[in-house]
């Protein structure tokens, strides 16, 4: 039989097995190709104690993560309201719906969601709060102790009483933490200042704040007041009672004479952090991350126009030292309330007891009712 592919021009011939090549890869995509997978996005969800359109902690989170996965192109799904015990359900109704990556916003959510985030261990979490140590878990801390302390530095330059009052929840570890923060850096500007921190009970509840508030002012004379809290109650209460206050985690929505500043987390920072670690496959590569003033993610901001110049200068310099001398604000020496030398001279707390060991309150720090 004559062979007719060879009496084909050797240039003929390999144009032939080119265009040959090019159909049987055509129809190799073709009986291939899936139009869900060329469509497919990047699913991440994040579980909210509130509403997502509250002015407090819920609706900040979720406007950072909302601004964090625009800006890479990733879909959010979001469950807001959730309480402790429903934790659980909803990371499960997040998977369902294809998050690959979710976000626990609640203190009490790792704890109570812990076998759920054991058995779903292709899924990645990460949270604010310790309470569920994990191969895929992660815990992102924003350093917001920074901002207290330049916070607490600047209350203590402006308050005339000497007593600068701290409304907040329950001594959890983050809350302590930024107390001792704001206490010392009252203390680097006014030495005989007294930080009284006052009980609310409460994450969020305006009468239980609004109260708390009327005897810190009542019974101590405090003359300026901050929180940490996750509504805007305190401010309210503030207002209406002509004390002088500073905010927290959100920018408040009216601003009066009393209003010094508010101490933020610029939380699309923190989420395009989490976000662009989750998209490079290594979110979980590590258990905790950090996240500060250096990286422009927390800061006091909004600062009143009342404040004297001599004030605005040195808040400055305290500034640099936190982000570009990146100066630590845990070093010793510190005493606690007893008197107990906790942090030697010259030695400095590090991360790991500031997240796990800090039970305990430094020196100038008092408590209401004592």
């Amino acid at each position: 039989m004559i062979n007719l592919f060879r009496m084909i021009p050797s240039w003929g011939r390999w144009v032939l097995t080119t265009l040959g090549t090019i159909f049987l890869l055509g129809v190799f995509t073709i009986f291939t190709f899936r139009p869900e997978e060329a469509k497919r996005v990047e699913t991440v969800g994040i579980v909210l104690p509130s509403g997502k359109n509250n002015t407090g902690w819920s609706g900040s989170h979720y406007q950072g993560m909302k601004r964090a996965c625009d800006d890479f192109g990733v879909q959010l799904l979001v469950r807001e309201n959730v309480t402790t015990e429903e934790c659980p359900q909803a990371i499960e109704s997040l998977i369902a719906d294809g998050a690959g990556m979710i976000f626990l916003c609640g203190n009490s959510y790792p704890a109570a969601a812990r076998e759920t985030i054991f058995e779903n261990y292709k899924t990645e979490f990460t949270t604010i709060a310790v309470g569920a140590e994990a191969s895929n878990m992660t815990v992102f801390f924003a350093r917001m102790h920074q901002g207290r302390y330049l916070a607490g530095a600047m209350a203590a330059m402006k308050t005339k009483s000497g007593v600068i009052g701290y409304v907040a929840p329950m001594p959890k570890a983050p809350v302590v933490r930024e107390i001792n923060a704001f206490a010392l850096g009252a203390q680097r500007t006014n030495p005989n200042v007294r930080v009284v921190v006052a009980w609310s009970g409460v994450w969020s509840g305006a009468r239980a704040e609004a109260e708390t508030v009327r005897r810190l002012v009542q019974e101590t004379g405090a003359d300026v007041v901050t929180y940490h809290q996750d509504d805007q109650a305190v401010p309210d209460a503030c207002d209406e009672m002509g004390v002088d206050y500073i905010g927290f985690n959100a920018w408040l929505p009216r601003v009066t004479d009393h209003y010094l500043g508010t101490v933020i987390c610029r939380w699309d920072i923190y989420y395009r952090n989490i976000i662009h670690h989750y998209l490079k496959g290594e979110l979980n590569a590590i258990q905790n991350r950090w996240i500060g003033v250096d990286e422009g993610a927390i800061a006091l901001v909004d600062v009143s126009e009342n404040i004297a110049p001599g004030i605005d200068y040195a808040l400055a310099d305290l500034r640099q030292s936190l982000g570009e001398k990146r100066q630590p604000i845990f070093k010793g020496p510190i005493r606690d309330t007893q008197g107990v030398l906790r942090v030697g001279e010259g030695e400095v707390l590090r991360d790991d007891a500031l997240i796990h060991r800090m039970d305990w309150f430094v020196e100038g720090v008092a408590f209401l009712g004592e």
